[in-house]
């Protein structure tokens, strides 16, 4: 039995019927012998920078922070840094993901490795007693 990993809906039942006719060509005309089918849309499409928004929870201060893929920046205590960030193409619902790996200077505070998505902030997400951090979004 197959498992439904992340956020991911399902996706329905498989097409009946004709598949569209490939672009350039004629309708209904069949696709030409020793030619592959078309690849399937993407789910998810490459973003350079993450929005995120970052709390201190004590002073109530709110930043939000633009950090382009591959770069780390500090908050307070935390050293923030974005491996990957992704957003949905405009044909699937709107969400933004981001591959984060967040630190805490001090010993024994808790830090963060992992994705966390901007429509389900609660599937994954940094659980410390001062901060909080939240992606809005990728551009």
């Amino acid at each position: 039995m197959g498992v439904l990993l992340g956020a991911q809906a399902p996706i329905g039942p498989a097409p009946t019927g004709p598949l569209p006719a490939p672009e350039g060509s004629a309708p209904g005309a069949p696709a030409a012998p020793g030619t592959a089918p078309a690849a399937p849309a993407p789910l998810w499409l490459p973003r350079e920078t993450a929005l995120l928004q970052v709390l201190d929870k004590i002073n109530a201060r709110s930043l939000d922070l633009a950090v382009k893929v591959g770069e780390t920046v500090p908050f307070e205590h935390l050293a923030i840094t974005v491996r990957a960030c992704f957003v949905r193409p405009p044909t699937l619902a709107e969400d933004a993901a981001a591959d984060l790996r967040i630190v805490d200077s001090r010993p024994d505070a808790p830090g963060f490795a992992g994705w966390m998505f901007a429509a389900e902030p609660s599937l994954a997400m940094l659980q410390h007693p001062l901060y909080d951090v939240r992606v809005r979004g990728c551009r």
